[in-house]
């Protein structure tokens, strides 16, 4: 028994030292933000995602930022050969509704396609659209493209104001142990079609009357009630690339909630395979 007792010391401080050893060789997570575009704080929105992003997680995170405030924003990281080549994820936080050009989203969805993971956020729903894009696209029409790769076809939102999120998949590893919670002032997108992607959120919005252009709002006009998929994963292309993608994330404030900020975090670790099913991040990938 004394020689028994130094043993297991010994045994479980090797145990320790090897798995701290495995943690600092394991290399950092290359993420890209890429961000810019219409209608909201691109500016302050980024560095609130690199900063929240490194501090949960192993990992190095890179921004494409260009300040363009239209809805024409490009980005010239998109026009480069193997432009998602030194990335591991790519987080789409642009809103580039404009941008019609097959070729200029053929090429990001081509990295994606070959099996570079997204991470999907808010404006970058209502991005790279053209045709009767509000009608239900058809799977493989020509202005499909980028609703493929996202799983889910939306086209607009109700006003600002806040949304009752639960989370309808509570033993997906991105939602474990994740608690339903209500937004600030947020916008509510549209659900036009759900194609290949899978719910794992759903909002809920009380919208209040709204008196029509020149006319006066009834004594007795009474509030709506809305209710869409907010948050969801799909699996895109012949590689079945791990996507995942969430509506929420107009308003600084909601970005910077570290509710949001663990909801985007938790979805780069699947997106890249570095999660268990117990929602719980590899070793060395989380902090």
């Amino acid at each position: 028994m004394r020689l028994f007792l130094p043993l297991l010391t010994l045994a479980v401080s090797a145990a320790l030292f090897f798995a701290q050893a495995a943690d600092t060789a394991v290399k950092p997570l290359r993420v890209l933000i890429v961000a810019g575009g219409c209608c909201h704080d691109y500016e302050k929105q980024h560095q609130v995602l690199k900063d929240g992003i490194e501090a949960r997680l192993n990992a190095i995170v890179d921004v494409a930022y260009n300040p363009d405030k239209s809805t024409k924003a490009t980005f010239a990281i998109y026009k480069a050969k193997d432009w998602a080549k030194d990335f591991d994820v790519i987080v789409h936080d642009e809103c580039s509704a404009d941008v019609t050009d097959p070729a200029y989203v053929g090429a990001i969805l081509e990295a994606h396609k070959a099996g570079k993971p997204a991470v999907n956020l808010h404006c970058a729903m209502h991005s790279y659209r053209w045709g009767n894009f509000r009608e239900p696209v058809q799977p493989g029409a020509d202005n499909a493209g980028w609703y493929e790769m996202l799983g889910l076809q939306s086209t607009g939102h109700g006003p600002q104001q806040p949304i009752d999120i639960t989370f309808t998949d509570k033993n997906h590893p991105i939602t474990q142990g994740m608690e339903d919670w209500t937004t600030i002032n947020e916008e509510l997108y549209n659900n036009v079609q759900i194609l290949t992607g899978k719910p794992l959120a759903s909002g809920h919005q009380i919208v209040p009357p709204k008196a029509k252009k020149g006319e006066t709002l009834p004594p007795d006009a009474k509030p709506t009630e809305a209710t869409s998929v907010v948050a969801w994963t799909n699996e895109y292309g012949p590689n079945k690339t791990r996507i995942f993608s969430t509506t929420i994330g107009h308003n600084t404030a909601t970005v910077s909630d570290a509710r949001y900020l663990d909801l985007v975090t938790r979805a780069i670790l699947w997106t890249t395979g570095h999660i268990n099913e117990n929602g719980k991040a590899e070793p060395g990938y989380g902090k």
